[in-house]
């Protein structure tokens, strides 16, 4: 039999050892509810400032990010939601990518709190510095326009190397004004194409096709800088009003007046001659599709179609095209071809009625870019004709 004070003495061994045993699973505990608490604090500091807007047509509010998860509440294209906190989560189709969700909390009325793809929210801090950058492209007058042969992400700056600048995705057929475009170096290892969903490993062309093909048949290949276009959305496509969108996503939509005198040469940019030049911002407005395919004189800038490998600084258009139209006749002739030049856009309108010119950038015989100015007049017989920068108008029709 053992001792009764040798009982006494193991029960308070045990008892001692019981309590630092608790003491560790305290102190565990509450490191593991630092981090928790540090994560909510950041989420109440995020409920103050940080809110975004829905620039999908439609997305659902989550219950998790995971693959199988409960649809909480359905959001459109213009609502509001608190932003609370944010994860990037694996991508199911390729784990050696990620997808940001964000926390957010509804405006309903029973404040309804989950998990929505980041794609389908601009925080509002990135919709201010797109706005920002309308106001000050505001006096630009469009170029061109386009649409989208393919879902493209809308950026704030032409860079595809990170997915930080990325305000949403537009579906394949938006369409936008561009009002000006640049060459950037192409990012080495990219992707010549963005598309919405990410392809899946194994679905790319194999190195054994590429290798087959020459540096001939694939100049794409051998390319050193890329395209991007600065574009000018209507609200109903996009709660940010510009961005970048990366060239090869991008088709130029030739107005159908002029897309057949498009003959061995590309068309860069187009204005209309007969209407009024201070009417801008039609991005922003309902287009009238009468006024937009009925006959008019038109300017346009052209570019040749060279094989060369593109450069950075290139000009933007070799040549000035200028399509008068006889309404008699219903016929466009040509008013005004220029000699082969170096320019560089923007495409500026200016004037009313009879008194109109227009200005582009042209480099000089000393190698400067300088702003050129051309004048429209009529001749004695009444047919559209340019006097190009230093030349004397014609006379005018009495």
């Amino acid at each position: 039999m053992i001792p009764r004070d040798r009982r006494l003495r193991r029960s308070a061994r045990e008892l001692h050892m019981e309590l630092k045993k608790r003491k560790g699973s305290l102190l565990a505990g509450s490191s593991l509810l630092l981090p928790a608490l540090l994560l909510a604090g950041c989420s109440t500091l995020a409920n103050k400032s940080n809110t975004g807007v829905v620039v999908a047509r439609s997305a659902q509010i989550l219950s998790s990010t995971a693959v199988v998860s409960a649809n909480l509440l359905e959001r459109n294209r213009g609502d509001i939601v608190d932003i609370l906190d944010q994860v990037d989560v694996p991508d199911p189709s390729d784990n050696t990518k990620k997808e940001r969700w964000y926390r957010v909390r509804a405006h309903d009325e029973q404040k309804t709190e989950g998990w929505i793809e980041a794609r389908n929210i601009i925080p509002d801090k990135v919709l201010e510095s797109a706005r920002k950058l309308a106001d000050e492209d505001k006096g630009l007058q469009a170029q061109a326009t386009g649409q989208l042969h393919a879902g493209s992400n809308l950026r704030l700056t032409p860079d595809r190397g990170n997915n930080e600048n990325i305000m949403m995705r537009l579906d394949s057929g938006s369409g936008f004004e561009i009002i000006g475009w640049k060459r950037v170096p192409k990012l080495k290892g990219a992707e010549t194409t963005e598309s919405d969903i990410a392809p899946k490993a194994g679905s790319a062309s194999s190195g054994t096709n590429k290798g087959a093909q020459s540096d001939q048949e694939n100049p794409e290949e051998q390319e050193t800088t890329e395209l991007w276009y600065k574009v000018r959305l209507s609200p109903s496509i996009s709660p940010a009003p510009e961005g970048w969108i990366f060239g090869k996503q991008v088709e130029l939509t030739v107005p159908s007046d002029i897309i057949y005198y498009r003959t061995g040469r590309e068309f860069v940019a187009w204005r209309r001659l007969d209407d009024d030049s201070s009417d801008e911002g039609s991005a922003t407005k309902t287009k009238d599709v009468a006024r937009e395919s009925r006959p008019g004189s038109w300017v346009i800038l052209e570019r040749s179609s060279s094989k060369e490998l593109h450069k950075v600084d290139e000009p933007d258009f070799d040549r000035i095209y200028v399509l008068g139209y006889e309404k008699h006749d219903q016929d466009h002739y040509t008013a005004y071809r220029s000699p082969d030049l170096e320019g560089y856009l923007p495409l500026r309108i200016e004037g009313r009625g009879a008194e109109k010119t227009f200005v582009v950038r042209i480099k000089d015989e000393n190698g400067q870019i300088v702003e050129s100015r051309y004048s429209l007049y009529r001749d004695d017989h009444g047919v559209m004709r340019v006097a190009a920068p230093g030349e004397a108008k014609g006379k005018k029709k009495r």
